[in-house]
C-alpha cells in the first residue's frame, strides 16, 4: 500500500512539472514570490504596489500583469487581515494584562492609571483620562490622567449633561467627536472649553463605566488634532472601561470588607475589654466581699483594690489624715472630695481619681487612686464600690469603738468621781479593758468655747463627745462626759512633760473644733500614772480651761506650763524654777556669758517704778548705761517686755529668782 502511495505522489509531481513546462505565463512566478516575501516581512502597504510597477517596466505580458494585479490585491487583503489580527492580539494582550493587574493589585490608583495608560497606547492618542462622580458635590472630577500637561485640565470638573463627558454620564452611551470645538451636539461651557483649549485637545472619545446599569465614571481618549474614531476603537475603549468599572467595584468591595473587618475587630476588642472588665469586676466584688466577711481592716481593702486596679490607693479619714497608703500631695483634694460627694461618683483630680467615702450624707473619708489616669467605666465602678466597702468597714470600726469607748468611759467616769475608793480595783479593771492606768497618761479637759460656768448646752456636749470619740478613733485613748466637759485620757508621748501636754492640748483643740464645727477650749494636766495622780491631773486640766477662758483665749488649748505665772499658781507641781527659766532665761544666759547685769538692772528698774533716774542711782551708773541695758533687754525679751501683762510675769519671775538665791 505504501508503494502505491509513493507511485501516486510521483505521478502527481510529474504532472505538475509538465503543466509548469507548458504554462504560457512563466513570468508571474518571481512577482508572486516577491509578494509573499513582503507579506512575510510585514512591509508597508505602498511596497506591494511596487511589484506591479516593476513588472510593467520589465515588459511583462498583459496576462502576467493581470495575474500580478490580482495577486497584489489578494496580498493586500491578507496584509490588512494580518494587521487587524496583530492589533487585536495587542488589544487582547492589553486586556489580559489589565485583568492581571486587577487580580494582582490592591491599589486602585495603580490599576486605574494602568487602564488609562493602555487606552492611550492602544488607541494611539495624545492623552487619556478618567472621571468619577462626586456625589457630595453633584458633579464629576478628574480621577486619573495620562499624557496631560495642563493643570487647569487636570483639575476640571464637569456637571451632569455638560460637555462630552457630561453627556456620556447622563445617557450611559459612548460618544466620539473628530473636533470637539466645532461639535454642537454637546453643551459647551466656558469652564470646560477653557480646560480643553488649555490642553489643546481636538478629537475626543468617551465611554461610560457601567456597573449594574449605573454609570460610575467615564473613560476618555483624546488627540490634539482632528481624528475620526473607528467602531473597533470605540469597542476597545468600552472594554477597558468595563475593566475600570470592575476595578472600582472591587476596590469598593475591598474597602467595605476592610471597614467591616475593622468594625468587627473594634467590636471584638470592645467585647474582650467588656468581658475582661466584667471578670475583673466579678473578681473585685468577690475579693471585697471576702475581705468584709473575714473582718479585714481598711489597709487590707486598699491593698486589694490597688492590686485589682493596678494603681496606688490611699484612704484618708474625714480630716484628711491617712488611714492607709500615702497621703495624696497637692492642693484641691478637699474640693475634689466635695465634688465627688455632690455627684455621688468618683471624680478626676489631676492625674488621680477621688471618691468620697459616704454613709448617708456623712463623709467618713476619701479614697484616692493614683497611677491610673485612664480609668474606664468598669474600673471606675470598681473604685466606687471600694468606697462603699470602705464606708462599711469604717462604720463597723466606729460602732465597735463607740461601744468600747462607752465601757471604758464608765471606767474613766468612776476614776474621776472616786479615785481613792479602790485604786487597785480601778487599775485591774482598766487592764481588763486594755487601758493600763499604771502607765503615764495625759488628761485633756475639753469644753465648747465660751461656755464656762455650766452654760454649755446638752447638744454642744453631745456633739463634742461624739467628736472626741472620732478624734480618738484608732488610738488607745478613751473619752467620757464628766460634768460640763468631755474628758480625754490619752497615752503620754515621750519627751518633755510640759511640751507633751502643750502639744496634745493645742492639737486636740484644733481637731475637735474641725469635727464639731465650733471652737473648743482644751486644758491639759501634766502626765500622770495611777488613779489618784490622774484625778489630780484632771483637776489641773480643769483649772487650765478656766484660766484660758478668763484670759480671753477660749477656743485655744494649753497646759499649765504654757500659762506662765498662772501655770505656776494653777499647777499642782508649782514648778518655780521652770517658770523663772522660761521667763528670764535669755537674760540669765546673757549675763552668765557676758558678765553683764541685765537681770539686776531690770529688777532695779521695776523696783524704782520705771524711773530711769532713780534706777541709775540705785545701780550707781550713768543714766545712759541704764538705757543701753534696757535696750538689750528689749532685744532679748521682745518689744512687749514692758507691757502690763508681760511686766507682771517678769516682776514675779524676778521675785521668785531672788527668793531662790536667798
Amino acid at each position: 500500500m505504501n508503494d502505491r502511495a509513493t507511485n501516486d505522489s510521483a505521478t502527481d509531481r510529474s504532472a505538475t512539472d509538465e503543466g509548469a513546462a507548458n504554462d504560457p505565463r512563466p513570468g508571474s512566478a518571481p512577482a508572486l514570490r516577491r509578494l509573499l516575501d513582503l507579506l512575510a516581512s510585514g512591509a508597508a502597504t505602498e511596497d506591494f504596489a511596487d511589484v506591479l510597477a516593476d513588472a510593467r517596466r520589465g515588459g511583462a505580458p498583459a496576462a502576467v500583469l493581470s495575474e500580478i494585479d490580482d495577486a497584489t490585491w489578494q496580498a493586500l487583503r491578507v496584509h490588512r487581515t494580518l494587521r487587524q489580527h496583530r492589533r487585536r492580539e495587542a488589544e487582547l494582550t492589553a486586556l489580559f494584562d489589565t485583568a492581571g493587574d486587577l487580580a494582582a493589585s490592591r491599589d486602585l490608583d495603580a490599576v486605574l492609571q494602568a487602564i488609562v495608560r493602555r487606552a492611550r497606547m492602544l488607541l494611539g492618542t495624545d492623552t487619556a483620562y478618567l472621571t468619577l462622580p462626586d456625589e457630595a458635590a453633584g458633579d464629576t472630577y478628574m480621577r486619573v490622567t495620562d499624557g496631560s500637561v495642563s493643570v487647569l485640565f487636570q483639575t476640571l470638573r464637569l456637571s451632569l449633561g455638560d460637555g462630552l463627558g457630561g453627556l456620556v454620564a447622563q445617557t450611559a452611551r459612548p460618544y466620539a467627536t473628530p473636533d470637539y470645538r466645532t461639535d454642537d451636539r454637546f453643551h459647551h461651557t466656558g469652564t470646560i472649553d477653557a480646560g480643553v483649549l488649555d490642553e489643546g485637545l481636538v478629537a475626543i472619545i468617551g465611554v461610560p463605566l457601567l456597573l449594574g446599569g449605573r454609570v460610575i465614571g467615564v473613560l476618555f481618549a483624546a488627540d490634539r488634532s482632528p481624528r475620526a474614531f473607528s467602531p473597533d476603537e470605540v469597542a476597545l475603549l468600552c472594554t477597558l472601561a468595563a475593566h475600570a468599572a470592575i476595578a472600582l467595584d472591587t476596590a469598593k468591595s475591598l474597602a467595605d470588607t476592610r471597614a467591616a473587618l475593622a468594625e468587627l475587630n473594634t467590636a471584638n476588642a470592645l467585647i474582650r475589654a467588656h468581658s475582661a472588665a466584667v471578670q475583673r469586676a466579678e473578681q473585685g466584688h468577690d475579693r471585697l466581699t471576702d475581705l468584709v466577711l473575714r473582718g479585714a481592716e481598711v489597709p487590707d481593702v486598699a491593698a486589694a483594690v490597688a492590686g485589682l486596679l493596678g494603681g496606688e490607693i490611699a484612704v484618708l479619714d474625714a480630716e484628711g489624715e491617712p488611714l492607709a497608703g500615702r497621703a495624696a500631695p497637692g492642693s484641691g483634694l478637699a474640693e475634689a472630695a466635695a465634688a465627688s460627694r455632690a455627684e455621688g461618683r468618683s471624680v478626676p483630680h489631676g492625674d488621680a481619681w477621688v471618691c468620697a467615702v459616704l454613709a448617708g450624707q456623712e463623709q467618713l473619708g476619701t479614697l484616692v487612686l493614683r497611677g491610673r489616669p485612664d480609668v474606664d467605666d468598669a474600673d471606675r465602678r470598681l473604685f466606687e464600690r471600694a468606697s462603699v466597702v470602705t464606708a462599711l468597714l469604717l462604720l463597723l470600726r466606729r460602732s465597735v469603738a463607740e461601744t468600747e469607748n462607752r465601757v471604758r468611759g464608765e471606767l474613766l467616769a468612776d476614776l474621776l468621781t472616786a479615785p481613792g475608793r479602790d485604786p487597785a480595783g480601778l487599775t485591774a479593771r482598766g487592764r481588763r479593758l486594755g487601758v493600763d492606768l499604771g502607765r503615764p497618761h495625759l488628761v485633756l479637759v475639753a469644753e465648747p468655747a465660751g461656755t464656762g460656768g455650766g452654760t454649755a448646752t446638752a447638744t454642744d456636749r453631745a456633739r463634742l463627745a461624739g467628736a472626741a470619740g472620732r478624734y480618738l478613733f484608732g488610738s488607745k485613748g478613751i473619752s467620757a462626759e464628766h460634768g460640763e466637759a468631755v474628758v480625754l485620757l490619752v497615752p503620754s508621748c515621750d519627751g518633755e512633760p510640759g511640751d507633751t501636754a502643750q502639744r496634745a492640748a493645742a492639737q486636740a483643740a484644733e481637731r475637735l473644733a474641725r469635727l464639731t464645727g465650733f471652737p473648743v477650749t482644751v486644758g491639759a494636766g501634766r502626765p500622770a500614772a495611777g488613779p489618784l495622780a490622774l484625778a489630780a491631773a484632771h483637776a489641773e486640766g480643769q483649772r487650765c480651761v478656766r484660766a484660758l477662758q478668763v484670759l480671753g483665749r477660749a477656743g485655744d488649748g494649753a497646759s499649765a506650763g504654757a500659762l506662765g505665772f498662772l501655770g505656776v499658781l494653777l499647777g499642782d507641781g508649782h514648778d518655780v524654777g521652770g517658770f523663772v527659766r522660761a521667763t528670764l532665761g535669755p537674760l540669765l544666759e546673757y549675763d552668765a556669758r557676758r558678765g553683764t547685769e541685765l537681770v539686776r538692772t531690770l529688777r532695779a528698774y521695776f523696783d524704782c517704778g520705771g524711773s530711769l533716774t532713780r534706777a541709775k542711782d540705785e545701780l550707781h551708773v550713768h543714766v545712759n548705761t541704764v538705757v543701753q541695758r534696757l535696750d538689750r533687754v528689749e532685744v532679748l525679751l521682745g518689744r512687749d517686755w514692758n507691757h502690763p501683762e508681760r511686766s507682771l510675769e517678769l516682776q514675779l519671775a524676778l521675785r521668785l529668782q531672788l527668793l531662790s538665791e536667798t
